[in-house]
């Protein structure tokens, strides 16, 4: 197991490496001339030449990366073009806002969806499996800005329920804290309910005919084991897969949501830094969201040795 669990640390470094690379590429790859595009279209030769020089343009690429991938080691993702201030110490600043809606959002999806899946699961072709998955297709088809504004209007101003916008820190308390977060979570976790919910059901139905299940009942096993115990465990490596592959439609859709709740989180963060065309701030963004999802994958990689030791080897 300890073997195992070295390969899958060992294999994010050179995938780590790679996103580096590309990240640190975004400023080659950008259509035209990065520096001509930040000083504007009334901007003189010269201006250009020293933005192009502030950005280390005029310099050989691997020598820059170089430099730069030991300043990201040392977790200096350098200094934002438009504030002046260090890009980390600008994360620092909105991370919380984006982390604690990814918290709400994923644990609500799990806690909504598995259960939906293996009711599905479990009534299949009844009026509750049909229910369920028209939900489910629902919430793939309905842009995530949509679903937000419908909840923004109806329980917010309508039935003043939750906060229309804004965000309040953890440390003013819980519930505030969870209030400003209650309807952003539901409308950036919609399709994530929908894709768990999917799988849950998918896997649920292939595992609900295995011969052992029909042993269980036969035995008189009561269903509530039989569908929590034994059968959700054995499909538990799908949709983990699933939960952490979702992740990464949190992040995409974390920047419309924030943006549509007036959340001041990395999200917004990273629009502003598009508009700017503040480069620095998009490579320190995109860099950190590569390594949190990375890191969402080994852990995902690691709970599979829980669920089935037959992986370790």
């Amino acid at each position: 197991m300890l073997g195992y669990l070295l390969r899958r640390v060992l294999s994010t470094i050179p995938v780590m490496a790679l996103v580096a690379l590309f990240v640190f590429s975004l400023l080659y790859i950008a259509p035209g001339d990065p520096a001509a595009v930040i000083a504007g279209e009334q901007a003189s030769p010269e201006d250009v030449e020293k933005i192009r020089a502030a950005l280390g343009l005029d310099r050989p690429f691997l020598v820059r990366f170089s430099e730069w991938s030991l300043a990201v080691l040392s977790s200096d993702l350098g200094i934002s073009m438009f504030t002046g201030m260090p890009v980390t110490e600008l994360i620092a600043q909105r991370i919380e806002p984006t982390l604690s809606l990814m918290v709400v959002t994923i644990t609500l999806s799990v806690l909504l969806a598995v259960p939906i899946g293996v009711i599905a699961a479990r009534k299949v072709d009844s009026w509750w499996d049909r229910t369920f998955m028209a939900f489910a297709v629902l919430g793939f088809s309905v842009p995530v800005f949509v679903v937000g504004y419908l909840l923004a209007y109806w329980f917010a101003l309508e039935l003043d329920w939750f906060p229309v916008q804004g965000y309040t820190p953890i440390a003013k308390g819980f519930w505030p804290w969870l209030q400003n977060l209650i309807l952003p979570s539901i409308a950036l976790g919609f399709v994530y309910i929908a894709l768990i919910a999917r799988i849950t059901r998918a896997t649920m139905l292939e595992v609900l005919s295995q011969d052992y299940v029909r042993t269980a009942r036969a035995k008189g096993v009561a269903e509530g084991p039989i569908l929590y115990l034994h059968a959700l465990k054995n499909a538990a490596v799908p949709i983990v897969t699933v939960i952490g592959i979702g992740v990464a439609l949190l992040i995409g859709g974390a920047v419309v949501t924030e943006s549509v709740f007036a959340i001041p989180g990395l999200g917004r963060l990273t629009i502003d830094a598009i508009v700017r065309r503040d480069y620095p701030m998009i490579q320190g963004i995109v860099l950190m969201f590569s390594f949190v999802y990375v890191l969402v994958n080994l852990a995902v990689d690691l709970v599979y040795v829980v669920l089935d030791p037959r992986i370790r080897y």
